[in-house]
């Protein structure tokens, strides 16, 4: 591998723009290359300062992006399908070995984390941590038989906290990149690295979630998963160049935050248990759908109305999302926006995660929903993003109409909180190494 002070001299003299490019700037726009370059180095520098004054200590460029949820709006953990796809916003390191047995990062905002190997147990103490789930992932490549070792990395980060882009993915797909590249020589594949992942969420960081954060941002592009065997999931990769499409992907941030909305998100689980469990079931993708609607009489009066529309959501919803992967799949766009429309409908109505019950003054979302159809005129489509009662929504705006959607936005919400994205067609990987 590349000393530290190599890599800073190809950042420097262009040799490092085509992996630049390829990764951040398809489009060949000059101004974005040069933002990225500058990013780049600064991870490099970072890590200089951290690490190796001298420049002599190997480095190389690693990425993790964060995702964005397409299709499938609680549907996952359903046993469902859903679509997803990293984004243009990521975790980028600059990394190499150290030859200890110590894993030491600093992250850019953040006071510097060293975790020792010698231990992959869970530490209590370390729940909802970043070192949590660096143990995490090193635990899942030994568990594979793979080996590790310490390694030192300067991190930095664009991706936006809490707006559902899922930056925790991001950083656990990176740190799986490398421990790959640096001891297992790219030896397990995006979904291996995507389940090391997700297990060290759920077991080390103490945060249960499924698979599709992981996945999205380990796979990249549009990616359709469909979780009927949660352990297997099946996944496929959907090929949309949606730089083509004549669409911009808007996520915009509404301003109202997640805090005490923990009720409100278990609430929709447990309802859907409610349905599953009456008809002997544990979740509702096993649930026969035509004794559903035969026997809706005797379920309402067992769990309530707000439970089977829920209900009612998840199936057509775990329907609409393989029918929009599907869509992608065929180039038929428009289909695909019908679709998403359809479900930012349904999710507003029968599941009911767009009004939060804590304070019926504050609906930030279903406004900033209104004023999003509005402005995109009966064009593009928009829905509520992730989990819902709070944080963000998403849009496909026609190019022509962007700028417009954006002030419209940011009119009502505030300077920046019209996000452009776009959908990256790489997942977690090496952005440059020269080995």
């Amino acid at each position: 591998m590349q000393s530290l002070q190599q890599l800073l001299q190809r950042l420097s003299d262009g040799t490092c723009d085509p992996c630049l490019t390829a990764l951040y700037a398809p489009s060949g726009d000059p101004d974005v290359l040069t933002l990225a370059r500058q990013r780049a180095t600064q991870a490099a520098k970072g890590f200089q300062a951290a690490f190796s004054p001298d420049g002599s200590a190997p480095a190389a460029l690693f990425s993790g992006p964060g995702r964005t949820e397409i299709g499938g709006n609680h549907t996952d953990h359903q046993h469902g399908h859903v679509l997803c796809g990293s984004v243009d916003l990521d975790t980028l390191a600059c990394a190499g070995p150290n030859g200890g047995n110590t894993v030491r990062i600093h992250s850019e905002g953040y006071a510097p984390l060293e975790v020792s190997l010698s231990c992959l147990d869970v530490v209590p103490e370390e729940k909802n941590t970043s070192a949590a789930l660096v143990r995490g992932v090193a635990a899942g490549f030994v568990q594979r038989g793979k080996a590790v070792g310490g390694f030192d990395a300067y991190v930095t980060s664009n991706v936006l906290s809490g707006s559902g882009l899922s930056s925790s993915a991001a950083y656990e797909v990176l740190v799986g990149n490398i421990f790959n590249h640096l001891f297992c020589a790219d030896a397990l594949t995006p979904m291996e690295l995507a389940q090391i992942g997700q297990k060290a969420e759920n077991v080390y960081f103490g945060k249960p979630c499924g698979l599709m954060d992981q996945a999205a941002s380990a796979v990249g592009s549009a990616v359709a998963i469909d979780f009927a065997d949660p352990a297997a999931p099946v996944v496929r990769r959907i090929d949309f160049d949606f730089d083509q499409c004549g669409y911009a992907l808007c996520i915009v941030d509404t301003g109202s935050c997640h805090a005490d909305l923990t009720d409100d998100y278990a609430s929709i689980p447990q309802e859907m248990g409610q349905v599953a469990a009456y008809f002997g079931q544990t979740v509702l993708r096993d649930v026969d759908q035509k004794r559903f609607w035969a026997e809706l009489a005797s379920l309402r009066a067992q769990v309530g109305d707000r439970a089977i529309l829920r209900a009612i959501h998840f199936f057509h919803d775990d329907r609409r999302a393989a029918e929009e992967a599907d869509a992608l799949a065929a180039g038929q766009f428009q289909r695909f926006l019908d679709l998403v429309n359809e479900s930012g409908r349904s999710s507003a109505e029968f599941l009911q995660n767009v009004i939060a019950g804590t304070d019926p003054k504050e609906q930030a979302v279903a406004l900033s929903l209104a004023v999003a159809q509005e402005a995109l005129g009966g064009q593009g489509a928009v829905r509520i993003h992730g989990g819902g009662f709070a944080g963000t929504i998403q849009a496909f705006v026609p190019n022509d109409r962007l700028e417009h959607f954006r002030s419209t936005m940011e009119n009502l919400l505030g300077s920046g909180m019209c996000h452009v994205l776009r959908i990256r067609p790489v997942g977690g990987c090496v952005v440059y190494a020269n080995d």
